[in-house]
């Protein structure tokens, strides 16, 4: 077990939401037929100017505040996207850092791996505050509605923006991480993905390269792999975790997730319907929304898994303190 506790989780939307409805109207498609589709009726989309390190500093703020931390606790700053940030270079958590009044009182960097961003930088800073480097606070910000266009409906009609935190640190007796299981696939054809300008020489979009059931096949064999090794890995069966936090990239592959992992609704929770397909910011605001609306309580124990292209994947159980 890797002896760590969530000290505080915050979750936001950086501007007002856009129904379903009136993006179709902008793209000529019937609101109806994408609604049952995807299971979004709207997302939020910031206003311009609004930018990334300013989202993920007020979202990690709320979760400092929820942790009862001041900024200058954190000894490390996860900022996760995958929507670029800000600016190639310096990292955006440099920025946030120095949103948030810290001056070398703490490293801040940012990572990258598509919508598994948030697992792979929760497990980063597990590992931190075991080994005494802690709090750490962990950030995924993205601002999708940037890289879409009303020319490629398909990714337009759901992709959002949205920002969510957790702070992470020392763990009380029995608390902590009970499995973790993370990987990734290059060797599977592009399923997502937004180009590098700087080769390509161009303004890129986000763009979905593969048919709809065919990145839900994938997907679910990815997840189901992931949580039985975690699972595994930890000695319990499914039936023995109380609560499962997914990705969400739209509401029928929640769905169909759930159904894999034979996990009935009301062990976890619905996001995708009031904020849409919001990447690496899916997985914390969901658990953040779990904790904040669920009688979460100690023992308890939390599967949350995730997929994203690369195929990236994986699984982290948490369990939580008295």
């Amino acid at each position: 077990m890797i002896p760590v506790r969530i000290l505080g989780t915050a979750s936001l939307q950086p501007g007002p939401a856009v129904t379903t409805a009136e993006l179709c109207a902008r793209v000529g498609r019937d609101a109806a037929e994408v609604e049952r589709k995807t299971g979004i009726r709207a997302r939020h989309f910031a206003p311009p100017g609004v930018t990334c390190a300013e989202v993920a500093a007020r979202a990690l703020g709320d979760a400092l505040a929820a942790a009862g931390l001041e900024a200058r606790a954190l000894r490390r700053i996860l900022c996760v996207t995958s929507m670029g940030g800000d600016v190639t270079a310096p990292a955006t958590a440099n920025r946030v850092a120095a949103r948030l009044g810290l001056s070398g009182s703490c490293d801040a960097m940012d990572l990258g791996n598509a919508c598994m961003g948030f697992l792979s930088a929760f497990d980063l800073a597990a590992r931190s505050v075991a080994t005494g480097l802690g709090p750490v606070g962990v950030v995924a910000v993205e601002l999708l509605s940037r890289t879409t266009t009303p020319e490629d409906p398909r990714p337009y009609l759901v992709l959002g923006d949205a920002a969510a935190a957790a702070v992470l640190g020392a763990a009380r007796p029995g608390e902590g991480v009970l499995g973790v299981a993370l990987g990734n696939d290059g060797s599977m054809p592009t399923d997502v993905v937004l180009e590098n300008p700087h080769v390509t020489g161009k303004l890129e979009r986000m763009r979905f390269l593969t048919p709809s059931r065919e990145m839900t096949r994938v997907a679910l064999g990815a997840l189901k792999r992931a949580a039985r090794e975690v699972l595994d890995e930890a000695g319990l069966a499914m039936r023995e975790v109380e609560w499962v936090v997914t990705h969400q990239p739209n509401g029928s592959m929640l769905e169909a997730v759930l159904e894999a992992l034979e996990v009935p609704p009301e062990r976890g929770v619905r996001v995708v319907d009031t904020v849409g397909s919001v990447g690496s910011a899916s997985l914390p605001t969901s658990l953040d929304q779990l904790l904040r609306t669920r009688p979460v309580k100690a023992g308890d124990r939390i599967l949350m898994v995730g997929v994203g292209a690369g195929v990236a994947h994986g699984a982290v159980l948490y369990r939580v303190g008295g």
